[in-house]
């Protein structure tokens, strides 16, 4: 048997198990709570233990357990900074990771994403956001090089093919978050976030999962809200994404000004509704935008 034919076999007889290991789903929940009784971590258990009787290898970033630093600085960069002089973080950031110069945490944090096709971010919000160590995550982990670029972003982001989705908890009752509540349009919070963050990088974003005010439910109710998001994962990867406005809409470019198409605006003229949350035109914003699926 010729050395060619001797490798090709060998590599045939491997070939099964490798493929089938390789082929295994994969999922990372980043999750941002201080306390392991919280209502988040049931949420991230029930999350874990679906996905993986659905046969998924699943990584867990615990944020507050990790102790993940939350603030992007230049100890971020390994090695001489190319302008010490005026640090800009991002550009540092970018060169860095094409030279594999970046922090360890960032570095393992990153991996993670590269192998997951499913990333939850699990948190409560905080001040209309996310907790600042979760912020952190968001800065020091999705950098410029890895998961966008000026000529990559939004559906032609560097993690396009990947789906994302938040899982989020209130401390207002559902109500509260309608376009006449006291808090107002849960779409304008979440846009910031599912577009400017999610989408931006090329993720496809699932609708959110959201808990309406768990620490104020009684025991019930709380099981039944685990019970409906453990329903949902069973059938998760199916879902349709939300939808955002494509860049062939856009004149991308500086004589344009990065704005819609004049024929795009004026086939607009007759929609009751904007395009999108953010790009409303003005107009009434579209009902449940950054909340269902269209």
């Amino acid at each position: 048997m010729s050395e060619v034919l001797r490798e090709s076999k060998n590599w045939s007889l491997q070939a099964g198990p490798v493929a089938q290991k390789m082929a295994q789903k994969t999922a990372l929940v980043v999750y941002a709570h201080q306390s392991p009784a919280s209502f988040n971590a049931a949420a991230r258990d029930v999350a874990v233990e679906a996905l993986k009787d659905q046969g998924f290898k699943v990584f867990v970033s615990d944020l507050y357990a990790m102790n993940f630093k939350a603030t992007a600085t230049a100890d971020d960069i390994k090695g001489d900074l190319k302008n010490p002089e005026l640090f800009r973080y991002n550009e540092e950031t970018s060169v860095a990771w094409k030279e594999g110069r970046l922090s360890d945490d960032i570095t393992e944090e990153q991996n993670k994403v590269k192998q997951a096709e499913l990333v939850i971010f699990q948190f409560p919000l905080y001040w209309f956001s996310m907790p600042a160590i979760m912020k952190g995550w968001i800065d020091r982990v999705l950098t410029s090089g890895f998961a966008y670029t000026l000529e990559r972003m939004y559906e032609n982001g560097l993690l396009k093919g990947k789906k994302a989705m938040l899982s989020i908890t209130t401390g207002g009752m559902e109500s509260m978050y309608m376009p006449d509540g006291l808090n107002g349009d849960i779409n304008v919070l979440l846009w910031p976030i599912q577009s400017g963050v999610l989408h931006f990088c090329g993720f496809e974003v699932l609708a959110p999962q959201i808990f309406w005010c768990p620490a104020h439910c009684p025991a019930p109710v709380r099981t039944a809200m685990l019970d409906g998001w453990r329903e949902r994962l069973s059938g998760l990867m199916a879902e349709k994404h939300l939808s955002f406005a494509p860049l062939e809409k856009f004149d991308l470019s500086f004589q344009g000004g990065f704005k819609l198409r004049s024929e795009v605006k004026e086939k607009c003229a007759s929609l009751s509704h904007g395009l999108s949350t953010g790009h409303h035109l003005g107009k009434p914003l579209p009902p449940h935008n950054q909340t269902k699926a269209q």
